[in-house]
């Protein structure tokens, strides 16, 4: 017992040495357990390296020859316990691990999260999706047949893997310009249908979110759901007032659900851009990244909330007086509740008989409908990005209702000035300036071809925007074949912005089918001119861009005083920043890491050879010395440097052997 306190003690007081010299050599701060464990390897390196090195007690020799052993055991013996903490870094960060007392929560979580990822695998594998997953095969190098079959695969799949799952292949179908067209089609098919849940559940949602019973709330309230979806379910009620509304809840439970499966969603992407290079073109991380916090977004209903009154309060609507967005009702509205003014009327999709039978006129509709989104994109910034025809109702009035404004997207101030510009540019049919506004609405490449940018606009205008050409989906497709083709990025906003259009193209089909979707826009693009040359516009434009040049101007005659003054007395200078590109900072460090290890590994390939050669020295066994045993330990650190030199070398592009 005596023993064990006192090495105890040894240790602690060996550890108010040996923790701020660690700390202090290697620049960072351990946690306890890592100093303590070195601290341990440290003392029980010592004892075995001092009878190593001046064998065992008791030493002769004289009092300086044992202090300077004493001092190179300790710095030996504690390097052992340095290269242990850099090692315990290298494998395990710091932070890397749950704390204890989060680590019994964390373990449910973990397993159900690992159920749930081995299903979605054994779901994919099972739809024959196993060879993408793996990198083996690449979408879009298929046949026709090859194409057709993945797409189906995928939407079974992503279909039989739930909410989540359906939510991201709706996201997909609409962009065409990373996925094959005919995967986008397929995808389209997906349906947002399932079984409501139980009317005891979701009365609870309500109390919960509320905070009072429904009948203190509602004069009447309809137990039977009006629509159910994966996200949400949508009933009808009546306000004490007599205000007829319909109530949208957040389906039981499902807030838990979604998260799960996004996390299950951003795993995958990860694997899929390590592992395979179509992961990698198609920046599936980003991709999940922006699905996950859309997703979010449509589980918080107060941001719908915020949508329906900013788009009731854009210039798009707000001055027109054939639209309508619902009233909201805030008291009644909250994360997981929604409590809007009740709409009646007829869903654009099956309205073509009101329209005839109401004398109404559907060109004009159509262009309604059309001018309202081209002006929330241009002018507003922020737009219905789902307007199928089942988020529209023809009213009894003639007027059209807006719904379901929960996917909206925003556009800043730069990219809606660049999306005016090619409008402009379209009206006037000039492909240069056409081909400028879209540098700007999209991410451009280091090198880019111009010219040939600019003759493959050209031909698409000539194709799409003459005069009788009847336009569909294809359109689209084909600019965003011209987009890929040049290694040009579509921003997500600027995606959105393409399938609303391509959406609305199809939503004015259904109602006024030989609509000129051409000649909207340029008459859009027409008035849009004519209304910023009008004088009022002229002179807000004015004296916004002279209240920026302002400050400038009041600056420029001091800084030319000084440019003329430190020119004239031979004092001027540029000053010019190195490497003030991150991508020159990163190759930089790269070839300086290179470098780095080949010097490290000459230098312990030198000290293994002049250990190796050099006899004598501590017998650690028979056949072997200290030295040697220093030596090959050195030899192998230089093979694994100079190994992983030559692994860098011959993943760089242009040094792969063919």
């Amino acid at each position: 017992m005596d023993v064990v306190v006192l090495r105890l003690t040894n240790l602690v007081l060996f550890m108010v040495i040996f923790v701020p010299i660690a700390q202090r050599l290697l620049g960072v701060r351990f946690g306890f357990g890592r100093l303590a464990v070195g601290a341990l390897i440290t003392l029980s390196v010592s004892g075995p390296l001092a009878v190593a090195m001046i064998g065992t007690p008791p030493w002769t020799g004289s009092n300086g020859a044992a202090i300077a052993y004493m001092v190179l055991i300790a710095l030996v013996s504690m390097v052992a316990g340095l290269v242990f903490l850099v090692l315990a870094e290298a494998l395990v960060p710091t932070g890397s691990l749950p704390r204890a007392r989060d680590l019994r929560r964390d373990v449910s979580g973990r397993l159900a999260r690992t159920r749930r990822y081995l299903q979605i695998l054994r779901i994919a594998i099972k739809h024959g999706l196993g060879p993408y997953l793996r990198g083996r095969r690449r979408p879009g190098r298929e046949n026709a047949a090859g194409q057709a079959e993945l797409a189906r695969s995928l939407r079974l799949a992503l279909d039989e893997a739930g909410v989540t799952f359906v939510k991201l292949g709706q996201v997909l179908s609409t962009r065409s310009d990373i996925i094959p067209a005919s995967v986008a089609t397929e995808l389209s098919r997906l349906q947002d249908q399932v079984t409501p849940a139980p009317w005891p559940a979701v009365e609870q949602v309500l109390i919960d979110e509320l905070g009072a019973p429904l009948h203190h709330l509602y004069a009447d309230f309809n137990t039977t759901p009006l629509a159910a979806a994966s996200v949400a379910q949508v009933y009808t009620a009546r306000l004490p007032e007599g205000s007829d509304v319909v109530v949208k809840v957040q389906r039981p439970g499902i807030g838990g659900l979604v998260e799960r499966d996004l996390d299950i969603v951003r795993r995958l992407a990860r694997l899929l851009e390590r592992n395979t290079d179509w992961g990698r073109a198609m920046g599936v991380r980003a991709l999940a990244d922006g699905f996950a916090d859309a997703m979010r977004e449509e589980l918080d209903f107060t941001v719908e909330a915020g949508n329906m009154t900013t788009v009731a309060a854009g210039r798009s609507v707000a001055a027109s007086n054939d639209l309508v967005v619902p009233r909201l009702y805030p008291e009644r509205c909250t994360r997981r509740v929604l409590t809007m003014q009740r709409l009646d009327g007829i869903g654009l999709g099956n309205a073509q008989q009101a329209i005839a039978d109401r004398g109404l006129d559907p060109v004009r509709l159509g262009r309604t409908l059309f001018d309202c989104l081209l002006g929330q994109v241009a002018i507003d910034g922020v737009f219905h990005a789902d307007p199928h025809p089942g988020n529209f109702l023809l009213l009894a009035d003639g007027r059209i209702g807006m719904l379901d404004l929960g996917s909206v997207g925003r556009l800043d101030p730069a990219t809606r000035e660049a999306l005016q510009r090619f409008l402009l540019a379209i009206d006037h049919g000039d492909p240069v300036a056409a081909t400028d506004a879209l540098l700007e609405i999209v991410y451009r490449p280091d090198v880019i071809d111009e010219r040939s940018l600019e003759r493959a606009v050209g031909q698409f205008m000539t194709k799409y925007l003459s005069a009788g050409v009847t336009l569909g989906p294809a359109m689209f497709n084909d600019l965003f074949r011209i987009i890929t083709s040049h290694d040009l990025g579509v921003p997500p906003e600027v995606a959105a912005v393409f399938r609303a259009l391509a959406t609305i193209e199809g939503t004015i089909s259904r109602i006024s089918p030989g609509f000129d979707l051409v000649a909207a826009s340029r008459q859009f693009a027409g008035a849009h001119v004519i209304d910023r040359l009008a004088p009022d516009s002229l002179r807000r434009t004015a004296t916004e861009e002279l209240a920026q040049l302002l400050p400038m101007l009041r600056r420029l005659p001091r800084r030319i005083d000084r440019i003329a003054a430190a020119a004239e007395s031979g004092r001027l200078g540029v000053n010019v920043r190195l490497l003030a590109d991150e991508r020159d900072r990163r190759h930089f460090t790269a070839l300086l890491h290179q470098v780095l290890l080949v010097i490290l590994g000459a230098t312990a390939g030198i000290m293994a050879v002049l250990l190796l050669s050099t006899s004598g020295g501590p017998k650690i066994t028979e056949t072997m010395s200290l030295f040697q045993l220093f030596g090959y330990n050195l030899l192998v650190i230089c093979a694994v440097l100079v190994l992983r030199v030559l692994v860098l070398i011959f993943r760089l592009p242009g040094n792969r052997l063919t």
